[in-house]
């Protein structure tokens, strides 16, 4: 498939031919899912965490004997059944990442970048540099481009002003090639690829 090249200035800059293996399939969903929930359960801190019964300040000390007060039988004032005991079966500090298949994430990141292309949302340009780091003069090229909420994807290496001059406008993000992920390209109503991007892209996954 050939995809026309535009400038961050809004004019062609002639076609780019991609791949269909890559940018030409039809976008499964299960398989999106599958690679998303793999990345928010990998992104999660897993910190969250109560104390047992072993671990609250009180004493060992049993409250009262055995028989012959007419209560229930008890042991600890730190069980889980008295006020300010530990909590039974409570969370713990524990990893949410689990492991996904190679083949599957790759199939993902395909899935994802032939979306945005049946959405008609992907957009190529030839490179995203810029000579000054000027916030107001990048959103109007955007806006002249169409572009909302873009995720920008440029090449191994991320040009330092136009990262600068982008990171100030509300919506948008800049990635290198290698950053490229399913969650991040789903979440942003645009993808911008640089050419470079693009190829880069193409040679990973085909």
């Amino acid at each position: 498939m050939k995809m026309q090249v535009m400038t961050l200035e809004n004019k062609a800059a002639g076609e780019q031919e991609l791949e269909d293996s890559v940018f030409g399939l039809t976008p499964r969903k299960d398989i999106l899912q599958r690679v998303v929930e793999w990345q928010r359960a990998k992104a999660r801190a897993g910190t969250h965490k109560t104390k047992t019964r072993s671990e609250v300040s009180g004493t060992g000390k049993k409250p009262f004997k055995q028989k012959g007060t007419g209560n229930a039988r008890q042991g600890t004032l730190r069980a889980p059944q008295h006020e300010g005991g530990g909590r039974a079966h409570g969370p713990v500090v524990r990893s949410h990442a689990f492991s996904l298949n190679k083949k599957v994430r790759t199939l993902g990141l395909r899935h994802a970048l032939s979306a945005k292309v049946a959405e008609g949302k992907l957009l190529l340009i030839d490179n995203a540099e810029v000579k000054e780091a000027k916030t107001a003069a990048l959103a109007k090229r955007f806006t002249a481009l169409g572009l909302t909420k873009p995720l920008i994807i440029g090449g191994d290496v991320v040009n330092e002003a136009f990262a600068k001059a982008a990171r100030n406008i509300k919506g948008v993000d800049v990635l290198p090639t290698a950053g490229a992920n399913v969650l991040d390209i789903l979440r942003h109503k645009e993808l911008v690829l640089t050419k470079e991007a693009a190829l880069s892209l193409q040679a990973r996954l085909k």
